[in-house]
């Protein structure tokens, strides 16, 4: 390596997971998340659908944790485009991404939520999350508070 040249980030999975998934508010269909650490973010991939010889849809959202930023891979721009909000009910272990665009049941990533921010979930069911212009959360709710924040 020269001097002052940077390594390229190296790429970790942390897990799979089969599960469902929908897009667009549609039935769930099966799925599998890959969580992989890469370069101070975490990727989810979800791979939606795919039988018969088709191949599975996929869908990537990137979580940066400081500050916290969500954002969601867009193909036609090959560029992250921040979300603008995001909803986690833990009695399902549902996770829904710019309303219904993407949801996802994942418990792996809920309990992470959860013992992260333990006082703030204890005993709470949904959580929602708004994004600014700038990708960072400027509004969250919890539960019944959330019919006081437009989607």
């Amino acid at each position: 390596m020269l001097l002052g040249q940077a390594k390229p980030a190296q790429a970790e999975l942390l897990y799979r997971l089969d599960t469902r998934c929908s897009l667009q508010g549609a039935a769930t269909v099966p799925c599998t998340v890959d969580a992989i650490e890469e370069g101070g973010a975490t990727l989810y991939r979800h791979q939606i659908g795919g039988s018969s010889g088709t191949a599975p849809r996929v869908e990537t959202v990137r979580i940066l944790a400081k500050p916290v930023r969500m954002a969601r891979w867009d193909q036609a721009s090959k560029a992250f485009v921040s979300l603008t909000g995001a909803a986690a009910r833990f009695s399902t272990n549902t996770v829904c991404f710019n309303g219904s665009d993407l949801c996802v049941v994942n418990p792996n990533y809920l309990n992470s939520v959860r013992q992260a921010n333990s006082s703030a979930t204890e005993g709470r069911d949904l959580v929602r999350v708004h994004f600014g212009a700038d990708g960072r959360i400027d509004a969250s709710c919890y539960d019944a508070g959330c019919s006081l924040v437009q989607p």
